[in-house]
Formats: C-alpha cells, sequence, structure tokens
C-alpha cells in the first residue's frame, strides 16, 4: 500500500526500524526482515492472530486464498520467514516477499508490483493493536495479500497494476487508480458456487470486518464495474459503505490490461465523484444496503 492510497504522509527515506536504524537498499526502500530480531511475544502475536482469522474466513474467503495460506505454509508457527515463502511463492507465479519499513512513495510501490514484487511491512502490531492499526504491518501485508499471490490470474493482475499505476503517474490520475486498488485488493468480495466470499486483504486480516463485509445489512454491495469503481470515494476511517463484487479474477486482469485509460482518465476528469454509499440507476446491485451502521456511526 502507498502513503497516496492512505491519505497519509510518505515515509520518509531514513526510518528507524525495530532493531535501530534501518539502512536502505538503493532507493527501493527494500530492506532486510531480520526475521531473527523478532521477540517470542511477536511470534505469538502472530499466532493468536492467524489462528482467529482461519477460524474466521473458513467459510467466508474465497477458497483460493485459503488454498494459499496452505501452499505457503503460513502457520508453521511464528512470523513467517519471507526468504522461505519466497522459494514457494516464486516456483507458482514468480512473485516474491520483499520487506519494508512501512508505507512507501507511489513510484517505488508501483515498480515492486511491476517486477513480481511485492513490499510487506517487516513489524507487527502489539497486542494492544490487535483489532486496528493506522499503518500495515506484517500481519495485514502477508496473511491478507500473500496467500492469492499464489493465484497465477491475481498475480498477473497485481503485475498490471503495477505497470498502470506507473502510467497513471503521468496522467496525474493516482486518486482514481488508488479507488480501484482499494475496492479489489483491499476491500474486494468475489461471487463463488457456494455465494459472495472475501479476497480483499483489508477484509481478510479484520475479525470485525471479515463478519461485516458479508453478514451485515448495512454496506450495499455493487457488481465490480472498473469506471464506476475509479469515480467512488472510500473510507479509511471505518467499515466500508459499498463492497464491489468480481465475478472471477479473470474479470479483473481482463480490465486492467484491455482497457485504454487515457480516454478513461479523460472521462474521468476532476470531477468528485459518488459518494461512498452511493447506489445508482445503472448498478448491478447485489444487496442494497442499509447503510445503518455507517448512519448511527454519523448521528452519534
Amino acid at each position: 500500500m502507498t502513503a497516496t492510497q492512505r491519505d497519509e504522509s510518505r515515509v520518509p527515506p531514513y526510518i528507524k526500524g525495530m532493531s535501530g536504524h534501518i539502512t536502505l537498499r538503493d532507493d527501493d526502500y527494500v530492506i532486510d526482515q531480520n526475521w531473527a530480531a523478532y521477540s517470542a511475544d511477536e511470534h505469538a502475536v502472530w499466532d493468536f492472530l492467524y489462528r482467529r482469522q482461519v477460524d474466521i474466513l473458513k467459510d467466508r474467503a474465497d477458497p483460493a486464498m485459503l488454498r494459499g495460506l496452505e501452499q505457503l505454509n503460513l502457520n508453521r508457527g511464528g512470523i513467517p520467514e519471507f526468504a522461505k515463502i519466497n522459494v514457494e511463492l516464486k516456483a507458482r507465479t514468480g512473485f516474491e516477499v520483499v520487506a519494508v519499513p512501512g508505507l512507501v512513495p507511489d513510484e517505488v510501490f508501483f515498480n515492486h508490483l511491476a517486477n513480481r514484487r511485492f513490499p510487506a511491512g517487516q513489524f507487527i502490531r502489539t497486542r494492544a493493536q490487535l483489532d486496528y492499526l493506522q499503518e500495515p504491518d506484517i500481519f495485514h501485508d502477508v496473511f491478507g495479500h500473500v496467500p492469492l499471490l499464489t493465484d497465477p490470474v491475481f498475480a498477473d493482475y497485481m503485475e498490471a497494476y503495477g505497470k498502470g499505476g506507473l502510467r497513471a503517474m503521468k496522467f496525474g490520475r493516482l486518486k482514481q487508480l488508488a479507488a480501484l486498488y482499494w475496492y479489489t485488493v483491499e476491500f474486494g468480495l468475489i461471487e463463488t458456487p457456494k455465494g459472495v466470499r472475501i479476497y480483499g486483504a483489508g477484509i481478510s486480516s479484520s475479525k470485525d470486518e471479515s463478519i461485516f463485509a458479508l453478514d451485515d445489512p448495512s454496506p450495499n454491495r455493487i457488481r465490480f464495474d472498473l469506471e464506476r469503481v475509479m469515480r467512488t470515494r472510500y473510507r479509511i476511517d471505518d467499515f466500508q459503505q459499498t463492497y464491489f463484487v468480481i465475478r472471477s479474477y479473470d474479470e479483473l486482469f481482463r480490465a486492467t490490461v484491455d482497457t485504454d485509460f487515457a480516454p478513461l482518465y479523460e472521462r474521468l476528469g476532476d470531477g468528485v465523484g459518488y459518494g461512498a454509499d452511493a447506489v445508482l440507476a445503472t448498478d448491478g446491485v447485489v444487496t442494497h444496503g442499509t447503510q445503518a451502521y455507517a448512519k448511527a456511526k454519523k448521528a452519534g
């Protein structure tokens, strides 16, 4: 995830990490994971989060994600070591995980994805932050994102997104492209033979949103449409008011590689776009949400 996507300040080029000052590798923000420095308590936090989420997701996550968890053996005990994950991951899709100290500049993020590298934070949340933290940690990045990188089509989508991001910087359209990432890679839902399931990492790594996204009557669930998604505002401070539902990862990939984004960016213009709770007459509505949760939060 980039700083633009979180609407937060960029990561400075010299950052203090868990073992003192971190030395950045050239300008790609890659650091040593320094796996040996994790404490017993940090490993225990990973194990707790892993067990809790797997139990919640067993009937909620897309089977492709659950297969990825097994294929990468992320339950071997404690925080995964990237070097070990990468052996299996690279053999399946050519992707690898690289450690970074936090949110990275847009160009760095896109360049990593375009070259089949997924930048993951190396730190893990504290026990006081088990249910929410502002900046993505290793649990969000590795548990949430990495399992789906074992799926060849989703991996192709991520590479295509990275290449598209590098092009989008030339058009000054990162806000619209960020919405695409947010509503797919972070907070996407997918239609399966057993019903709508979770694939977005922002949902799958969150105890409460894993339940809210599928079970609560509040949010809208709308069929994916590229331009519709890129016009839609999103929430960075609470549960999403709308989730977009894809039919397959191939739909995502084809929408990305078959679209000429230059005229699309022209059509998008500089308008504010649709509200996070909007339901349009042209939408393919899976669930028209009550918005009860958002309304109650606003009233409170």
